[in-house]
């Protein structure tokens, strides 16, 4: 029996990691992609369905090219009935855009409306959900039964994903020549470039029977406790580095290699705030990452792959949106209030808080705000004293260091 892949998003989470590795299992033999951008799909297609992902090793750059990638915009009519004919012929999926909000948005052409139509029963189907949301699953699950009242979709299980892969786009010609990208396809200015660890994990699969063809991802019978670590460790440390990395002047993340006391930083944050409250808080789980040993390893794994030169992981890419990351409960606040429930007075994150709202009020017109009054409005009525006023004191704190960091 034919196997077919579908994904939807044609984005570097897409073509380097689900429909990179559904192609490396060798188990499909039809891949269908759902992507709006018609100006990609006719690239693609001019290109005779034929993709190139550049992969980031410790030594160097890999280019593997995807063969026989059909690409088809859902708002046409004729290829969304395509995309929904394969989906019920599929039985492993995998989403990748930008926001859990776009899995309603475009009516009959919404991914929740093609998923109810094509998902039929009687037919076993997985559907990797690789936003960052921590209830991706359970939201899609639910806009896709929105879109059929009553139907039965007993064989179909959407799961969640902690994607620790870093991923990018790369759209200057001169870098491309200089790290020798290849293009995604032929006379394109832009390629994907992602890092080679692929280390995914996902939700346990609990369809009787049901066996995946993309065997490289790894079932946790609880993810929270991995997605804490990735957002209160992986994304915290990274946005402390890059926001730090923006005012020693340093336009590439592989830069602070060579910084000796940012590195250091890095490392301490990783191990004695988000690090001692993580462990803290999921020691219970027994899984050796929560341990000392284990997390250390995890910390120093990670700030070694977040300076990879072969990555060529652009600081404005890590800084950008920096009202949505100082968010009461995102990765640089979130990790604060997890250090300070556990007793651990974040005083390196609380340096990163201060960098990025430094950088957010650089980007506000005209308001002249301090940072307590952004914060303050940022986080409305989200925020509950004593915990706002101790994070908000804590930046406060922490604004005159940073002219100590500062190139």
């Amino acid at each position: 029996m034919s196997a077919t892949f579908v994904g939807f998003g044609f984005g570097p989470i897409q073509t380097g990691l689900l429909l990179y590795e559904a192609v490396e299992s060798g188990s499909f033999d039809r891949f269908v992609v759902a992507e709006v951008d018609q100006g990609l799909v006719d690239a693609v297609r001019s290109a005779g369905n034929e993709v190139a992902v550049n992969i980031a090793g410790k030594t160097g750059i890999l280019s593997r090219r995807l063969r026989s990638i059909e690409l088809y915009n859902p708002r046409v009519t004729g290829d969304r009935d395509a995309v929904v004919s394969a989906i019920a012929e599929s039985e492993e999926l995998g989403t990748a855009i930008p926001s859990v909000d776009f899995y309603s948005s475009g009516g009959e052409s919404s991914i929740a409306a093609m998923l109810s139509r094509g998902a039929r029963p009687g037919r076993k189907r997985i559907v990797y959900t690789a936003e960052n949301n921590n209830f991706a699953a359970e939201r899609l699950t639910q806009e896709i039964q929105k879109n059929a009242p009553g139907k039965p979709f007993d064989d179909l299980q959407c799961l969640n994903t902690v994607v620790g892969k870093m991923s990018g786009v790369v759209s200057s010609p001169v870098e491309m020549r200089r790290l020798g990208l290849a293009p995604l396809v032929p006379g394109f200015e832009k390629c994907v470039l992602v890092e080679e660890f692929n280390r995914i994990l996902i939700s346990r699969i609990t369809l009787p029977g049901f066996r995946r063809k993309i065997r490289v991802f790894e079932e946790k019978d609880d993810l929270l406790p991995f997605e804490e670590a990735k957002l209160y460790g992986h994304n915290a440390v990274h946005a402390l580095l890059g926001y730090i990395a923006r005012l020693r002047g340093y336009d590439v993340m592989s830069m602070i290699s060579e910084d000796a006391s940012l590195m250091a930083l890095a490392r301490r944050v990783f191990l004695e705030e988000s690090g001692a409250a993580l462990i803290g808080r999921h020691s219970g789980t027994r899984d050796p990452l929560f341990t000392r040993a284990g997390f250390r390893a995890y910390a120093e794994d990670l700030v070694q792959r977040m300076v990879n030169p072969w990555l060529f992981d652009r600081v404005d890419r890590i800084i950008r949106d920096p009202a949505r990351k100082l968010g009461w409960e995102d990765r640089l606040f979130g990790t604060m209030r997890l250090c300070l429930a556990a007793g651990i007075v974040p005083t390196g994150l609380a340096l990163g808080a201060a960098a990025a709202a430094e950088f957010a009020l650089s980007q506000e017109q005209g308001r002249g705000e301090s940072p307590r009054t952004f914060l303050r409005r940022l986080w409305g009525e989200n925020a509950r004293e004593p915990e706002r006023e101790s994070c908000l004191q804590l930046v406060e704190q922490s604004a005159p260091r940073l002219q100590e960091w500062r190139k």
